[in-house]
């Protein structure tokens, strides 16, 4: 039991800490999909 719940703390650490570096550097679906025409807030 304690290996499955640390797998769930493991996936849940990998997916914040990829989700916050992506976004970092510019990888963000916004910034990915938009054309130079679009107006991002």
């Amino acid at each position: 039991m304690k290996i499955m719940f640390a797998g769930f703390a493991g996936v849940i650490v990998i997916g914040v800490v990829a989700y916050f570096a992506l976004h970092e550097m510019g990888f963000s679906s916004q910034e990915v999909y938009s054309g130079e025409n679009v107006r991002l807030d």
